[in-house]
């Protein structure tokens, strides 16, 4: 590369063009040196330096007395450290969950006589989600109604002859025996009543298992078996309907187990607060940690947690991908620079400083990256001008001078055709 950048400067010197920037900045240093070589200077005699024109080049190939030409000033851009509010934030990828996931299925066998929700409809709790025929359950009712009806007829019956009974052994008409049959058959009447009230509520009970509603509030999918269908009972009968609890919704997400005392300090505190993101969408929704899982992941290292939102407008969906901001606390007096600033040496990281118009390295202690910003443990005390754009030509203790906006060179500033001389 040096013998490239060599020939580059011999080329642009013997034809009087200018050397592009970088090239430029090596210009007065290389100039005495080619002036010395005849082929390079056809014009000139041998051993004669080739002449230059300008004042500007005199100056700029101009050694000091007794020492190397000066090295002109390095252009840099510049920003400010300043002390702000910043959060104190991490960032997660999760996965939008349902608090409550209800799968409904049938529990008797009878046809279905109507499905009055649309697939993929927004239903309530309470909401009729299928109809089934039930004709016959409603004979079985009615028949059991006639014989509670009987039965509490046969009760009064047998309380009156048990009361007669009483009568009729208090003055000695009637013997022990028959009062204790008697009493035992109005005893027995009762029990068969009530056995006929249960009989009747146990079929009423039945009777609703033919109206099947929504038993949450939700999203409903696509009806499993449509009007004519027989439904089936049973674990492997078809779902006949699958409602997901949208508000309010679950994000849950992982972060390294360092941060489980954060997580567990930010449930409760009405200053945190967690953004959910979905992919692909502008907007966002806003939460709080509902919880923390109750062991960490042993093989990843990691603690899960889920955030809850209300979700009243359904940005989040179950199942969707999101990326997740849990904005842990506010420090109110942080020690900001701009991220470009922040260079990394063998040493650590360290940043220059403008001294008037000279670069100094100031050694730094980060403490995180927040979007274009970084926020320092140490090292600057706020109020500093930082460079934060051609590092790559510093050193500690060189003249800079700041470029001004757009790239353009401030006055003063050595440019390309300054640095290189030109023929006349």
């Amino acid at each position: 590369m040096a013998l490239a950048g060599a020939g580059a400067l011999g080329y642009f010197h013997y034809t009087g063009q200018t050397a592009p920037y970088p090239l430029s900045l090596a210009t007065p240093y290389a100039a005495p040196l080619l002036a010395q070589i005849p082929f390079l200077n056809p014009a000139a005699k041998p051993g004669e330096a080739r002449p230059s024109s300008g004042p500007q080049s005199a100056a700029a190939t101009r050694p000091a007395a007794g020492g190397p030409p000066a090295r002109p000033p390095v252009p840099v851009t510049i920003g400010k450290a300043e002390r702000k509010p910043m959060a104190v934030r991490l960032d997660a990828l999760g996965t939008v969950q349902t608090i409550a996931t209800v799968s409904v299925r049938a529990r008797v066998e009878s046809q279905i006589l109507a499905v009055p929700f649309e697939d993929g409809s927004s239903v309530k709790s309470g909401d009729v989600l299928f109809r089934l025929d039930s004709r016959q359950i409603e004979a079985q009712i009615r028949q059991a109604e006639a014989n509670l009806a009987r039965d509490r007829a046969q009760s009064v019956s047998a309380d009156a002859d048990y009361k007669r009974a009483q009568e009729l052994a208090r003055r000695d008409f009637a013997s022990e025996q028959r009062l204790d049959q008697a009493r035992a058959a109005a005893e027995t009447q009762r029990a068969i009543v009530r056995a006929s009230e249960a009989n009747v509520d146990n079929l009423k009970v039945q009777l609703s298992f033919y109206t099947l509603s929504a038993p949450i509030s939700g999203r409903v999918g696509p009806a499993g078996l449509k009007t004519g269908n027989i439904a089936k009972t049973g674990d492997s009968s078809p779902v006949l309907a699958l409602i997901n609890q949208t508000s309010p919704i679950y994000v849950a997400f992982s972060l390294p187990q360092r941060y489980l005392i954060d997580l567990k300090s930010s449930i409760g505190d009405q200053s945190s607060s967690v953004i959910a993101t979905p992919q692909g969408l502008p907007k966002s929704a806003t939460g709080r940690v509902a919880f923390v899982e109750n062991q960490v992941d042993g093989t990843t290292g990691t603690i899960s947690a889920r955030a809850i939102f209300t979700n009243a407008d359904e940005l989040l969906w179950p199942g969707a991908l999101c990326s997740v901001r849990l904005i842990l606390r506010t420090e109110p007096d942080a020690l900001v620079v701009p991220r470009e600033a922040v260079q990394t040496s063998q040493t650590g990281t360290f940043v220059f400083v403008l001294e008037g118009d000279v670069a100094r390295v100031r050694p730094v202690v980060v403490n995180r990256t927040m979007d274009n910003e970084v926020v320092l443990t140490s090292g600057l005390s706020g109020g500093e001008t930082v460079v934060t754009d051609g590092q790559l030509l510093l050193t500690n203790g060189v003249r800079v001078v700041v470029r001004q906006p757009g790239g353009q060179r401030p006055p003063g500033a050595p440019s390309a055709q300054q640095q290189r001389p030109t023929q006349g």
